[in-house]
């Protein structure tokens, strides 16, 4: 994440040349998807609050089926 924010502050500078720039957005878009793809592994990891019968708020364990 401090990669991906140290290259939107290069971005933002405007001081780098356009094949410069087109280089850090490449490599700033990888790293947004790397970020993105581990937040919704890290996400589906927490446990889940469901509500019961009653609506009280019961915490179960996500299941992905991959066990």
């Amino acid at each position: 994440m401090g990669q991906l924010e140290e290259i939107v502050r290069e971005l933002e500078s405007g001081d780098l040349t356009l094949e410069s720039a087109m280089k850090k957005f490449e490599a700033g878009m990888k790293l947004s998807k790397y970020c993105s793809k581990m937040l919704d592994e890290t996400e589906k990891k927490i446990m889940l609050l469901m509500s019961d019968e009653e609506g009280n708020a019961v915490e179960k364990p996500f299941e992905d089926g991959s066990e």
